[in-house]
């Protein structure tokens, strides 16, 4: 629930790394805003036509000194009732501590290339005025991503980082990056429910691994606001 947000349990200085990325991401929107855009059209603006299922910028965009990787992209409308797109956000081996190591799943296959064993940290659901409106985790199958679990995907939040004026744009990537840091709470709770999701799921065809059952798709999601976000981190702070 976006309503009643309360933040009091976390420690001073969590709070204050989440309040200077709010202000970071409040930032990136201000800025755009002023010439009457947004992050999602700031991101498309010379793409051309919008296709669903592309990525974009094509080819994704990919951070090298910090192995942060992301894209945005669409699914039919009727799959993703008022949604837009959605980013889809990455770390790979790269950025990732030494003692972080893939989960040994029962289907595990390693990569021929190490770097390629990357996980998915969050996806982030924009509406059709370039604002997030909720946050969710999918299973394997969906990014193709290499399975970690949800402790290990919880640590790599702090790695995450595009600081990187193109590809992408240097708004989207800095609003991107506050992003992942200003709703760390909400992301490692949802990595969780997404782990519980999955050890919970039978799939129809006993044959089948969980990671790849297609029945299967979003593991946890909830509704965001940058607004209530900031405000409720505030509230926290004078707390402390």
């Amino acid at each position: 629930m976006i309503d009643n947000l309360d933040f009091s349990h976390l420690g001073k200085a969590e709070l204050e790394r989440m309040a200077v990325a709010g202000e970071e991401v409040v930032d990136c929107i201000r800025v755009l805003a002023k010439s009457g855009d947004n992050i999602v059209g700031e991101l498309l603006r010379h793409e051309g036509e919008f296709l669903q299922w592309d990525h974009y910028p094509p080819g994704d965009v990919y951070d090298r000194d910090s192995a942060s990787q992301y894209y945005y992209h669409s699914h039919p409308p009727e799959e993703r009732p008022g949604e837009h797109g959605h980013f889809h956000t990455f770390i790979r081996p790269k950025g990732m501590p030494d003692d972080i190591k893939p989960a040994m799943v029962p289907d595990f296959e390693a990569p021929e290339d190490a770097n390629d064993a990357l996980s998915h940290l969050i996806a982030i659901s924009m509406n059709n005025y370039g604002l997030p409106i909720s946050l969710f985790t999918t299973n394997r199958w969906v990014t193709g991503e290499i399975w970690y679990t949800a402790s290990d995907v919880t640590r790599l939040l702090d790695c995450f980082e595009i600081d990187l004026v193109n590809p992408g744009t240097w708004p989207v990537n800095c609003w991107l990056t506050g992003m992942v840091q200003l709703f760390r709470p909400q992301i490692a709770d949802l990595v969780r429910q997404r782990d519980a999701a999955v050890a919970a799921w039978t799939p129809k065809d006993p044959k089948k691994s969980v990671y790849e059952d297609r029945t299967l798709e979003i593991t946890s999601k909830t509704a965001v606001s940058i607004d209530a976000q900031v405000h409720a981190v505030t509230a926290a702070l004078k707390t402390k």
